[in-house]
C-alpha cells in the first residue's frame, strides 16, 4: 500500500527529526544529558536575576535574601526550556500511538487523515512505549525537581 503521507509527517521521521536536533535530544538519552544543560541555563540567567533583584530597596539591605530571590527566579528559564521539550515529545508520542495520521499534502487548507497500516502501528507502538516513554518520565522528574528547587528556594527566601 502506497503511504500519502509527506515523508517529513509521517510520526516515526518526526520522532527521528526530535532525536537529530540540538535541543530535543537533551532528554532522550539519560538524565545528566538533560540536566547538565538545564544547570548551565540556571546559572547563565541568575547574574541577571540578581541584579535585577538588586533593584529592590529592601532587598538591598539583606544580601542573602537577595540573592537567593535571584537564583529563584533564574529557575524560570528551565522550566520554560523543559515545557517546550515536553510539548514537542508529547505531540510526537500522541502521533506514534494514534492509529491514524494527520497530514496536509501542500498547505494548512488541505488536511488529510490517512489510517495507518497494522505493521505501521506495531511499529510506532513499540516505539512510543519503549523510546518516547522513558523520554517523558525523564522531563517529568526534571520538572519536578525544577518546581521543587523554585519553591524550596521561595521558603528560604521567606524564612531569611
Amino acid at each position: 500500500m502506497q503511504c500519502p503521507v509527506p515523508p517529513e509527517q509521517r510520526p516515526l521521521r518526526e520522532y527521528e527529526q526530535l532525536l537529530e536536533s540540538w535541543f530535543f535530544v537533551w532528554p532522550a538519552h539519560n538524565f545528566n544529558e538533560l540536566v547538565r544543560p538545564l544547570a548551565t541555563s540556571w546559572l547563565l540567567l541568575a547574574p541577571l536575576t540578581v541584579l535585577v533583584a538588586s533593584g529592590s530597596w529592601v532587598m538591598r539591605h539583606h544580601p542573602a535574601q537577595l540573592v537567593l530571590a535571584g537564583l529563584v527566579a533564574a529557575v524560570a528559564l528551565p522550566i520554560l526550556l523543559l515545557v517546550r521539550q515536553w510539548l514537542g515529545w508529547t505531540y510526537v508520542h500522541r502521533r506514534l500511538l494514534s492509529e491514524r495520521v494527520e497530514y496536509e499534502e501542500s498547505g494548512w487548507y488541505d488536511g488529510q487523515v490517512w489510517e495507518k497500516p497494522l505493521a505501521w502501528r506495531q511499529q510506532d507502538l513499540l516505539v512510543a512505549q519503549h523510546q518516547v516513554q522513558p523520554v517523558l518520565r525523564r522531563l517529568q522528574q526534571a520538572a519536578m525537581l525544577a518546581v521543587i528547587l523554585a519553591l524550596l528556594g521561595a521558603s528560604l527566601c521567606q524564612a531569611l
